[in-house]
């Protein structure tokens, strides 16, 4: 019955790319009001899950599932890629599309499945190069990866939780002060000085359409691309006393800032190094820290340094907000407009509703990327 599962969700997610794919109007409200919300129980977490088998183990600590070989993909005529040849020097190759995305235990099963839809829709898999930023130093974890895709370019960097936990306040939810979420501020260091731009993606998303599109976006003057929802209430991202306090709130002050979500960006990691912005970030985490002038996580730091300096890209580029709030994961709606990228932010994440015969409508969209095997399910 598995596979009249996963045609179900295909046919799901077919049914509703057709009906959204013509609309070309933008999101005109705010997140929260623009998507419905129904009950759902709360989460278990991901590694509660991870019950069934153990042929892998990553740090010393059995993960219950092993991932299905992904398809190779030639999704274009050869001539019109790379050569897809691997040498010491491939990642300076000027040709390729870079993607920064983290890796670790708990959301490592959505992080597969995002590769997976790069890979699927890519009008050029072979010339994407996958950066992954992990704050444990597991060699299982590549040879995990490399099985899975085995003509996957890419590399892994090391990200020291020590250098941000510190600097890290309690937020709403305790996934969001995991140190590893803080690691795509420090991108710019991390990864190779001949990497001048890369797109910055979240575990717990997919694409639906070819990355090279978003890579071709012109940033023009600004660091940071991503889509913006100007119609958000942007003042509740910030506490009471950041707005009463004016050696605070006047960091805004001649510019018109907006919600963005930093879950997909793409960063200019040129301008990047040259203006040094991993130190204006931290220096706002440790005025939160002193302060505290926000609830959420690593966003609001961003919001601070970069919002109303932000390039705006199609919102088709961030349907958000698919995993609920940040407390109870409810079931919400696309929003309207064109879709891209689907993005589970929020504490509710599709594998662990489908996984709990839980799922939202919308998690049958997020399903046919998933390689996640077990012995029960063969």
């Amino acid at each position: 019955m598995l596979w009249l599962a996963r045609f179900s969700g295909f046919a799901s997610a077919a049914m509703i790319m057709v009906i959204l794919a013509p609309s070309l109007q933008s999101f005109p409200f705010p997140p929260a009001e623009a998507i419905r919300s129904s009950h759902f129980d709360p989460q278990r977490r991901f590694l509660e899950t991870a019950l069934l088998d153990s042929s892998f183990h990553l740090g010393g600590f059995p993960l219950g599932f092993t991932f299905k070989r992904a398809p190779e993909f030639k999704n274009a005529a050869p001539r019109k890629c790379s050569s897809g040849r691997f040498s010491a020097t491939l990642v300076c190759d000027p040709s390729l599309v870079h993607v920064a995305i983290t890796l670790d235990f708990e959301y490592l099963r959505g992080s597969m499945a995002a590769i997976h839809s790069v890979l699927r829709h890519a009008s050029c898999p072979e010339d994407v190069f996958f950066h992954f930023l992990v704050s444990d130093l597991a060699p299982e974890l590549e040879t995990l990866v490399r099985s899975t895709f085995p003509l996957l370019k890419f590399k892994v960097y090391f990200f020291d939780p020590n250098r941000v936990k510190k600097l890290i306040s309690s937020s709403v939810r305790s996934a969001l002060e995991q140190p590893l979420n803080y690691a795509r501020n420090y991108m710019a260091e991390m990864l190779e000085p001949c990497v001048s731009r890369v797109i910055y993606l979240d575990s717990d998303l997919v694409l639906v359409d070819d990355i090279s599109k978003l890579w071709a976006t012109d940033l023009g003057y600004s660091t940071v691309g991503a889509p913006e929802y100007c119609h958000a209430n942007f003042s509740k991202y910030f506490t009471a006393g950041f707005w009463t306090e004016k050696r605070f709130s006047r960091v805004f002050r001649g510019r018109k800032p907006c919600y963005f979500n930093t879950g997909v960006m793409v960063v200019d990691l040129q301008k990047w190094r040259r203006f040094d912005y991993t130190k204006k970030i931290e220096d706002w985490m440790e005025i939160q820290r002193r302060f505290r002038i926000y609830e959420l996580g690593s966003l609001p730091p961003f919001l601070l340094v970069f919002a109303g300096k932000v390039k705006a890209i199609e919102h088709r580029w961030n349907q958000h907000g698919l995993g609920g709030d940040n407390v109870n994961g409810s079931c919400r709606d696309l929003h309207v407009g064109p879709v891209s990228l689907l993005h589970w932010s929020g504490s509710g994440k599709p594998w662990l509703r489908l996984d709990s015969a839980q799922p939202c409508p919308l998690d049958s969209l997020w399903a046919p990327y998933d390689l996640y095997y077990s012995a029960a399910s063969a």
